[in-house]
């Protein structure tokens, strides 16, 4: 089992920026792929970006690449999403996620074994 639990979400304005960070406890952090994932209200869950175990790899949604960075710390088990130039549509609750390794950077929902409770992040315009 591994446990997650996000922090960080907030209310910004449209251009501001936010880290997220995703603490991990339980099972091995560097045995694990990770990803971020949000919801905007009325959508499907959607991919945001993905890690491997070392960090060395690391995909990105069109909506996002080039704005948000995904970072991952194995000595203190923790992933990271820095948003940067924020928009609107940006709003959605956040969620990280880990998936056995060689899942690295997947954006199928359906890869990811466990799941973090959320952080609701909202931006204004």
């Amino acid at each position: 089992q591994v446990q997650l639990v996000e922090s960080g979400g907030g209310l910004v304005q449209a251009g501001d920026s936010l880290r997220l960070s995703c603490a991990a406890s339980g099972r091995t952090f560097s045995n694990y792929a990770m990803g971020w994932f949000r919801q905007a209200p009325g959508k499907e869950r959607e991919f945001v970006t993905g890690i491997s175990w070392s960090g060395g790899s690391t995909s990105y949604a069109d909506s996002v690449r080039g704005r948000f960075a995904i970072s991952r710390d194995n000595a203190k088990n923790t992933v990271y999403l820095q948003m940067n130039s924020l928009k609107p549509e940006d709003t959605a609750v956040y969620y990280c996620a880990a998936a056995p390794s060689y899942y690295a950077g997947s954006p199928n929902i359906y890869d990811y074994n466990y799941w973090g409770q959320g952080t609701q992040v909202t931006v204004s315009s």
